[in-house]
Formats: structure tokens, C-alpha cells, sequence
């Protein structure tokens, strides 16, 4: 009698184990994977210490796996940008890839004066009316690099020759994208 409970008890266990990992593998909807994604960016953008020093990028993978990539300042922040994803409906999984900034007064410095420079310039200065600044300054160690989206390819020279004349500054890298004009 023990075996045959035993075996039944396996057997169900087995069926339950089959139907969730089925569920688990059947891809999302092109709709559903729609709204999952405006859901991430709009969570992420409403994060209250994320700013012009954090650059938070995702995928959305059709299975519901959301993987969050970039770099942060604080590392609350981290950890604030899964907890605010994992809420989501329709997320299964989190996977945070965000990597957290050393902390060094040094790197502290010269993310304020690039900041000075960028956003002081005449031209780059209409950028920092928004409420998050589109031009994102990461400082690791003295290498800088320019993430986000301005609306001209002139503004993104500008911001590169901006950053570089910022003293302490290594090395800047400029992954700023510009916008397509409309005509």
C-alpha cells in the first residue's frame, strides 16, 4: 500500500512539474510584450533617485524575462529598479545585470563638472529642462561616457567636446543617439 502512495504521489507531483514548466515556455503575446514593455520604461523612469548620473536599459524577452542592464551611482538603485520590475503582470523572471558604480569622491567631482560643462553650454542647456535630462553622464574611474538621445548630430559633437575639456577626464566615450529629424 506504502508503494502505490508513493507512486501516485510521484506520478502527480510529475504532472504539476509538466503543466507549470509548459506554462513557463509558451511566449507572450506580441501585445502582452507590447505592454510589458512601456510597463518597464515607465517603472524605471519613475524610479525617484534615478537621474542624469544612472543610465537604465532592458530587454523584454518573449518568455516574460526581463533583463535589466546599465550602470548606477547608488546601489539602492539596483535594487529599487528589480523590486519596481518584478511587480510588473506578466513578468515571470528578473535577471539584473545593472552594474554599480565604485564609489570615489574623485569620479563624484568630475560627474558635476561634466555636468557643468554639458548643461551650462548655450546650446546643450535646453536639455536640462526636462524632467530627466536626456543626456546621461557616467563616470567610471575618469573614463566618461555620454548615454542617451539628443535631437541634432551637432549637439552631440558638442557634448563630446564639452565633456572632454572637463579636467580629470581620461577618456570619453559618446554613445549618444540622435534623433531622426522630421522633414
Amino acid at each position: 500500500m506504502k508503494v502505490i502512495t508513493l507512486l501516485l504521489a510521484c506520478i502527480v507531483s510529475a504532472a504539476a512539474w509538466q503543466t507549470s514548466s509548459s506554462n513557463q515556455n509558451q511566449a507572450l503575446s506580441p501585445r502582452a510584450l507590447e505592454r510589458i514593455t512601456q510597463e518597464v520604461r515607465h517603472q524605471l523612469v519613475m524610479l525617484p533617485y534615478y537621474g542624469v548620473f544612472d543610465n537604465l536599459a532592458y530587454k523584454v524577452a518573449p518568455d516574460g524575462t526581463v533583463t535589466l542592464l546599465g550602470k548606477v551611482a547608488r546601489p539602492t538603485l539596483k535594487s529599487d529598479a528589480e523590486r519596481a520590475v518584478k511587480n510588473i503582470e506578466g513578468v515571470e523572471r528578473v535577471d539584473n545585470q545593472i552594474e554599480v558604480l565604485p564609489t570615489s569622491p574623485m569620479d563624484d567631482q568630475t560627474r558635476r563638472a561634466v555636468y557643468r560643462a554639458l548643461y551650462g553650454n548655450e546650446v546643450l542647456s535646453q536639455y536640462a529642462l526636462r524632467a530627466v535630462p536626456p543626456i546621461h553622464i557616467i563616470v567610471k574611474n575618469g573614463h566618461v561616457t555620454l548615454e542617451g538621445v539628443v535631437s541634432r548630430q551637432m549637439d552631440k559633437q558638442i557634448a563630446e567636446m564639452q565633456a572632454k575639456s572637463v579636467a580629470n577626464v581620461f577618456s570619453v566615450t559618446n554613445n549618444l543617439r540622435v534623433e531622426e529629424e522630421a522633414k
